[in-house]
Parts: C-alpha cells; sequence; structure tokens
C-alpha cells in the first residue's frame, strides 16, 4: 500500500463509508482509472443482461454442458461483490474462485485475467465497489445438469489449464509490444472467443508461443475471426492503422465488425485510447500466420456473369435478389458503408458458422463516435431455406476468387436450431 493516502487506504478495507471521488485527487484518478479498465475488459458485455442494468449479471451463456448466468458485480452487499474485499475481488477475477470458495466455471475469463497487474486489479476493485450503483439482483443457477453441476473437478481444471501469475514483460520486444500483449492476453481476454478450444473447453493457448492462439475460434454458434498474420483468413493484409481503426469505429474502408464484435466495439474498444489502439495493432502484427494458405487471386468471372444475367451457378439468383444491392455484382461492396465480399477474411475460414448466421440473423454494424453509422443488414432465415442459405453462402465464399469449402444444408440447420427463431414473414 506504499504511496496510498489515508482516504484511498480506508475505501481498500471492507465495510469501509463511501467517499466521494471530489475527496482525494488520487483517488479520483483511480476510479476514473478503473472505469478505463472496466471498458477495456468489457465487463458489461457479459454482466449485463438484455435491457438489464449494467453489471447486475443475468446473461444466459450456452456451454456444451447446458446454460449458465453471469453475476451480479454491483456492489450490493446481500447479491453483489459489496462485501468482498480487495483480495476476495482479486481471487475471483484471476483465480475464479468466489468469495464463499465455490469455483467459478471457465466462462469467466479468469485464465486471462490472470495476467492482469496487482495495481489494475486495485483500481477496478475501487471501481466496482465505490462507484457503481448496487443492484439487487439475485444471481441465477445454472442450467448445467447434475452431476455436471459439481464444481470441485474446477480446481483440476484450472492446474491443467491456468497459468498463475501477472502478465511479464518481455524485454526483447518494444514498450507498444508489451502494452498490447498485456492488453490482448489480459483485460482484453481476446483468446476467449479468437482461441480454439480443447476438449476440455481451456483456450489450447494463452499467448503467442503457439500458433494456435488467436488463429480463430468458434463459440455460441460464431466463429471469431483469425486474428494471426494468415493472408486469407486473417489480418496479413491489414496496416496498422485498419487495425486502430476498426477497434475505433467498427469499420475500415471496406470491413464491418459483426456478430458479438459489434457489441466489443461499442462497449469496450472504441472507448480505449489511440494509444493503447496503436499497442494492440502492433501486438496482433507480430503474430507469424497459423496456417499455410493458398494465396487468392482476383477473378472477375463471376462479376461478369452475374452482369450477363447468367445464373447457372448454384446460389447465384439467390445472391442477385438478396445480396448484389447492397454487395454489388463484384462483391466489393461500398466504401465505409456495406463491406466487401471478395477476399474477406471473415467469410473464409473453414469454419462458415458466423457467415450462416448473418444470413439467417441479419446483422448491425456498431454505433461509435468515430463512426455513428448503425447499419442493418436484414435476416433471411425466415424466407430462405436451409439449402438456399448454403448455396448462397458456398456461392459467395467461392467467387471473385475467394477459395473456401461449401456449405451444407446440414451446416445450416445446426446454427439454424441455435439462432434466435425469427419471424416466418416480413
Amino acid at each position: 500500500m506504499k504511496g496510498l493516502t489515508p482516504s484511498l487506504l480506508a475505501l481498500l478495507m471492507l465495510g469501509a463509508t463511501r467517499v466521494q471521488a471530489t475527496d482525494d485527487p488520487q483517488l479520483a484518478a483511480r476510479l476514473q482509472h478503473g472505469e478505463y479498465l472496466a471498458r477495456a475488459g468489457d465487463c458489461a458485455a457479459c454482466h449485463t443482461a438484455p435491457s438489464g442494468v449494467p453489471f447486475a449479471g443475468g446473461l444466459k451463456m450456452t456451454t456444451p454442458v447446458g446454460a449458465i448466468y453471469s453475476t451480479n458485480i454491483t456492489p450490493d452487499k446481500q447479491t453483489g461483490i459489496g462485501e468482498y474485499s480487495l483480495q476476495e475481488f482479486s481471487d475471483a477475477l484471476r483465480k475464479g474462485i468466489a468469495r464463499n470458495g465455490t469455483r467459478l466455471y471457465p466462462a469467466m475469463p479468469y485464465p486471462s485475467f490472470a495476467k492482469i497487474s496487482d495495481g489494475d486489479v486495485r483500481d477496478l476493485y475501487l471501481y466496482f465497489t465505490r462507484h457503481v450503483k448496487p443492484v439487487a439482483q439475485p444471481n441465477k443457477d445454472s442450467d448445467i445438469p447434475w452431476p455436471l453441476n459439481i464444481r470441485w473437478p474446477l480446481a483440476m481444471w484450472n492446474l491443467a489449464f491456468r497459468e498463475d501469475g501477472a502478465y511479464r514483460p518481455d524485454t526483447t520486444q518494444s514498450l507498444d509490444w508489451n502494452r498490447g500483449a498485456y492488453l490482448v492476453q489480459g483485460l482484453g481476454h481476446c483468446g476467449s472467443c479468437h482461441t480454439p478450444r480443447g476438449i476440455g473447453f481451456q483456450e489450447k493457448a494463452l499467448n503467442q508461443s503457439d500458433d494456435a492462439y488467436l488463429s480463430g475460434g468458434t463459440l455460441e454458434g460464431w466463429h471469431a475471426t483469425n486474428l494471426r498474420a494468415d493472408a486469407v483468413s486473417g489480418l496479413g493484409k491489414w496496416s496498422t492503422e485498419d487495425i486502430t481503426r476498426f477497434l475505433k469505429t467498427g469499420h475500415t474502408p471496406r470491413f464491418a465488425a459483426f456478430g458479438a464484435m459489434v457489441d466489443v466495439v461499442q462497449d469496450s474498444t472504441q472507448s480505449l485510447s489511440d494509444a493503447d489502439l496503436r499497442a494492440i495493432a502492433v501486438y496482433l502484427q507480430s503474430l507469424s500466420a497459423a496456417n499455410k494458405e493458398k494465396p487468392l487471386t482476383q477473378d472477375g468471372s463471376s462479376a461478369k456473369m452475374l452482369l450477363n444475367g447468367d445464373v447457372s451457378r448454384p446460389g447465384a439468383q439467390t445472391y442477385l435478389d438478396n445480396c448484389a444491392a447492397c454487395h454489388r455484382s463484384d462483391g466489393q461492396g461500398y466504401r465505409d458503408t456495406f463491406p466487401q465480399l471478395a477476399h474477406n477474411p471473415a467469410l473464409l475460414s473453414d469454419d462458415p458458422s458466423s457467415l450462416i448466421g448473418i444470413i439467417l440473423n441479419g446483422s448491425r454494424t456498431p454505433v461509435t463516435v468515430g463512426a455513428p453509422t448503425g447499419l442493418t443488414m436484414p435476416d433471411f432465415g425466415w424466407r430462405l431455406n436451409d439449402e438456399q442459405i448454403a448455396q448462397l453462402a458456398t456461392f459467395v465464399r467461392s467467387s471473385w476468387g475467394n477459395d473456401a469449402p461449401a456449405v451444407t444444408a446440414a451446416q445450416v440447420q445446426e446454427i439454424r436450431k441455435s439462432s434466435v427463431s425469427k419471424p416466418t414473414q416480413p
């Protein structure tokens, strides 16, 4: 506690009285920093139910063995974390152990949060316990059936798949690289979505020492894009400016955020400083390619075919009827408006889950200070059957030089089953 003022020390004691941020400049700075860290960690995304009060929990998250619900992390003393000490808060955040000793499910990304520094944990604690409004909302039990809901085996899961200790800077790398690594591996917990999972539902890697790290992962029916240097399915052709702009606005001139990344941009990354966004880009650009991919070529035959009215290929007519107005017959979209489909890495992974989900359920672009568009793509699941969507997705993944595996009706059916039901008519 060296260097802390008396009022700040009082706040860190369990049961301390509330002190306004204006009472102490150092306290005010730490509360402000804690709020910044909460945004960097995107805590609201998981701990806020649809139309719910921020941080009061209740968000349903599906797992292979049943649904779980996020917990209340407001400082309410009965249902939230109001009775947590700093150490208990740290144990929950970094070790996955609640105040009563209960093991938390690893849907809480504590393997990533283990890397958060002591100082940042302290400022997060201050923010959540002394600035966030208390909300009395009881936590929900999981839907996981007995005996799978027994939690003591999670202690062994932690031993096998969690690395202890805060992030340690790599002295061979730059300050930007280390800051980016700290944010991506720790608070940003990017690997939770963008790293493939193993048989124990663990992330197959927690840092860049393994090529599986950030090579793309599928979670809750969405495939999070490869963030490594793969030229086809990853960020190999993205510049530092492309990455920072995407994180700030949800757009590059040709691509746009979709799925869960829309909320990440809106609620988290757009609020980060330009320096931190650049550091993230520097770190991501240092990651080598995960796969040996055949380079894509520029191919105008699909565009020419569509312009000439040739719809002999399966899916071509469906594309013209539903997609070409926004994404154009050449798949180039419209700059800063509708994303291009030609050579779009989000569409070209072996796993087509995200493309199927977008066609079925629609999508929207983020609304940010830097790009307040919020454009919406309509859903087509109500008007296209599984075979039509499979043909459409296959057409998109194999046109304009794209070269990705075909999509089957069975794959579409599987995604449709887990999708939110849509109306059967417009």
